[in-house]
C-alpha cells in the first residue's frame, strides 16, 4: 500500500507541475513571436525543437518547485 501511495503522490506532483507549466506558457505567451504589420515579421523564428526544449525546461522547473526542490 505504501508503494501505491508513493506512485499516486508522484503522479499528483507531475499533474500539478504540468498545469502550472500550461498556465505560465499561456499567460506569458511563452515561445510565441510577435509579428509586425504589413506582412513584415520582425520577431525571431523559433524552431519547434527549440520551443520543445524550452517547454521541457519550464516543466522541469515547475516540477522542482512543486516538489519543494527550489
Amino acid at each position: 500500500m505504501d508503494q501505491l501511495a508513493g506512485i499516486v503522490g508522484a503522479r499528483r506532483n507531475e499533474d500539478i507541475a504540468l498545469d502550472l507549466m500550461k498556465f505560465i506558457a499561456a499567460t506569458t505567451n511563452f515561445g510565441k513571436t510577435v509579428a509586425s504589420g504589413a506582412g513584415f515579421h520582425g520577431g525571431v523564428e523559433n524552431k519547434s525543437e527549440d520551443y520543445a526544449t524550452h517547454l521541457l525546461e519550464l516543466y522541469t522547473r515547475c516540477l522542482d518547485t512543486v516538489g519543494g526542490k527550489k
